[in-house]
């Protein structure tokens, strides 16, 4: 079912796996994946979706990835327990014009609450850019809200901050927020 798997701490037997998931998983997995972003809304964190979550369009979205996947213009991962629930995923997208691929997003970095501050999140960041610089990628560029605890991981993590965009998104409840944007060269 999955590419290959990762584990995030090799001493650590309670250590979420991480596996590359591939387009023919989606359909498996969507619900699952729903629920970890209804988690995510539910905190609070602006990832494209609103409050109260739409579980079921949300595991529809996740589904619309695969031909994304399925194309190698997207590459997903995502974390799980020992008992097999999902507590993070990643996204790698690929730019797709011409004058554009030696760039790559990460997108929808997303660590359930119960799983936060055992690095997970530092975890599928560096899986992302291992895959990125392996591929040929040498930029990398994100947003995330402004002010959002991501902001803290993606500098400690060395990526540089290049400024904010006002309104950007509707945060959970609708209200429109400001975006930072960061970029990583690599290699």
């Amino acid at each position: 079912m999955f590419d290959h798997a990762v584990r995030t701490d090799p001493l650590d037997s309670v250590a979420p796996v991480i596996d590359r998931l591939s387009a023919t998983d989606l359909p498996a997995l969507s619900g699952d994946l729903a629920d970890l972003v209804c988690d995510a809304v539910e905190d609070g964190s602006s990832i494209g979706f609103l409050a109260p979550p739409d579980r079921a369009g949300i595991a529809a979205w996740w589904e619309g990835t695969a031909p994304a996947v399925a194309e190698g213009e997207a590459v997903l991962w995502a974390a799980r327990e020992d008992g097999g629930r999902i507590v993070g995923t990643v996204q790698l997208r690929r730019g797709g014009m011409p004058n554009g691929r030696h760039r790559a997003e990460i997108a929808k970095l997303i660590v359930h609450r119960d799983a936060r501050g055992r690095g997970l999140g530092r975890a599928l960041l560096e899986l992302a850019e291992r895959e990125a610089a392996a591929t040929g990628i040498s930029l990398l560029v994100l947003d995330t809200q402004t002010g959002s605890p991501a902001e803290r991981l993606y500098r400690s993590a060395g990526w540089t901050e290049d400024g904010t965009i006002p309104d950007y998104a509707a945060d959970t409840a609708g209200v429109l927020r400001p975006t930072t944007l960061f970029h990583k060269k690599l290699g």
